[in-house]
C-alpha cells in the first residue's frame, strides 16, 4: 500500500518543537515501511528542513505552515491555508491517507475521501457530520467513539473504529517488580481537573513510610493550575510528599516509572481525558494503577486484575481512594500479581502492534467498494 500521513499546520515533522500525536504516527510510519509499505508524510516547512526528502524510508513532502496562533479563528484560518497546499502534494496513487487537519477532509476530493482516515485524538466539537464522505472515523478511546456517534446518524456509526495510541517508547529492560522502591508516583499537569486533592487528602490517612512524588508542570502556560494552586496544594501536603515538576526528558522520566510501586491518577475531567497516555506508561514499567472511574481507563485497566479503579464521583471519592492505595501498600504478593499483568501492555500497545491493527483497518477500507 502507499499511505499518506497529513499533518497539522503548526508543528514540524520530525518533532523539533514537540507533539505527542506527531511522533506516534512518525513511528507508527516506521512500521508501515518495515511491513513493506511506502509511506508519505505531508507535514510543515521548517527551518533547516528540505522541501522533500526520504528519511529512514519516509518520504517527506513539506509546505509552507505556521506557529500556532492564539486566536481559535486565527487557528483554523491558518490550518485552511495550509491544508490547501497540502493537499496538492497528496500522490495520485495513494491507497489510504490519515490526517488529523480540520480541513483535508472537506477539501480533498470525492475519489480521495474514500480512501481517508480521520484521526480523532480528542473529543469532537460539532465537526465530525462534516466529515460522513471519509472512510473512517478513528478514535483513539471508547469514550471518543463514543462521542464521535453522538454526532452522526446511526446508518454512519459503521465508519467509526477504536484503535488505541501505542507507547510513546519502546521497552526493552526489564524491571525487577520485587525490589521496586515504597514509592508512589503521579505523573501528569499540576491542574485541578486531575483529582490531586483528592490523592492528597486520602495519602494524608495512611499511615505509612512510603512517599508520594507528583510529577508535572504548574505553569498555566503548560496547561498546570499555576503557582497559587501549588501553594495551595503544598498546604494541604505532608512531609512525605515531594513536588519534582516538570521532567520531559523519557529516559528520566521513565527512571521514575520504574521505581516507584503505584501509580495514581485520579483524573476528575469527565470530558478532558480522551485516553490516559500516563497511566499507560507506568504500566509498562510494572508500576501499578489505580486511577478515578472515568471511561477512558477501563480501555486497558480492568479493576484489582492490572490496577484498581476508585469511584471519584463518590461523596465518600477520598476514603475509596485511600482504601485503594492501601490495599496495594499493605499486600506485595497482590501488588506484584498487578504488575505482572500490567506490563503486558508493553505487547498489546506496542508500536509494531497497534500499527498491525491499523495496517488491517486499511486492508478493509481498500475492499470497500460502496
Amino acid at each position: 500500500m502507499k499511505i499518506t500521513i497529513i499533518y497539522g499546520a503548526f508543528l514540524p515533522v520530525p518533532t523539533l518543537l514537540g507533539g505527542a500525536v506527531e511522533k506516534m504516527w512518525i513511528a507508527l510510519a516506521k512500521e508501515f515501511v518495515a511491513n513493506g509499505h511506502e509511506v508519505v508524510q505531508i507535514c510543515r516547512q521548517y527551518e533547516g528542513m528540505a522541501s522533500d526528502e526520504v528519511v529512514d524510508g519516509l518520504k517527506y513532502h513539506r509546505v509552507k505552515g505556521y506557529s500556532a496562533p492564539e486566536s481559535g479563528l486565527l487557528y483554523k484560518i491558518f490550518d485552511l491555508f495550509y491544508t490547501r497546499r497540502a493537499i496538492r502534494k497528496v500522490p495520485i496513487d495513494t491507497d489510504i491517507i490519515v490526517t488529523n487537519t480540520f480541513w483535508a477532509p472537506l477539501l480533498l476530493s470525492a475519489s480521495f475521501n474514500k480512501r481517508v482516515m480521520v484521526d480523532v485524538q480528542r473529543m469532537p466539537k460539532g465537526q465530525m457530520k462534516f466529515y460522513k464522505k471519509s472512510r473512517r472515523l478513528r478514535a483513539n478511546s471508547t469514550p471518543v467513539a463514543v462521542a464521535i456517534k453522538a454526532e452522526l446518524s446511526s446508518d454512519l456509526h459503521s465508519k467509526v473504529i477504536t484503535v488505541p495510541n501505542p507507547l510513546p517508547f519502546k521497552v526493552i529492560d526489564q524491571v525487577d517488580l520485587v525490589d521496586k522502591k515504597k514509592e508512589i508516583l503521579y505523573v501528569g499537569r499540576v491542574h485541578p481537573e486531575k483529582g490531586l486533592h483528592l490523592l492528597l487528602s486520602a495519602f494524608k490517612g495512611i499511615d505509612t513510610d512510603w512517599v508520594l512524588k507528583i510529577v508535572g508542570p504548574v505553569d498555566v502556560s503548560a496547561g498546570g493550575g499555576g503557582e497559587q494552586y501549588l501553594n495551595k496544594l503544598k498546604a494541604e501536603a505532608n512531609e512525605r510528599v515531594q513536588f519534582v515538576g516538570p521532567v520531559y526528558d523519557t529516559q528520566k522520566l521513565n527512571s521514575y516509572y520504574s521505581d516507584a510501586a503505584v501509580f495514581v491518577y485520579p483524573s476528575v475531567a469527565e470530558k478532558g481525558e480522551t485516553f490516559g497516555l500516563a497511566p499507560l506508561e507506568a504500566m509498562a514499567w510494572g508500576c501499578v494503577p489505580v486511577v478515578s472511574n472515568l471511561l477512558c481507563f477501563k480501555d486497558f485497566i480492568e479493576d484489582q486484575k492490572n490496577g484498581a479503579i476508585f469511584d471519584h464521583r463518590q461523596p465518600n471519592a477520598v476514603d475509596l481512594l485511600k482504601a485503594a492505595i492501601e490495599a496495594l501498600l499493605e499486600d506485595s504478593a497482590t501488588r506484584k500479581k498487578m504488575a505482572e499483568e500490567s506490563v503486558k501492555v508493553r505487547i498489546s500497545h506496542s508500536t509494531a502492534s497497534i500499527a498491525s491493527q491499523f495496517l488491517n483497518e486499511f486492508k478493509l477500507m481498500l475492499n470497500e467498494t460502496s
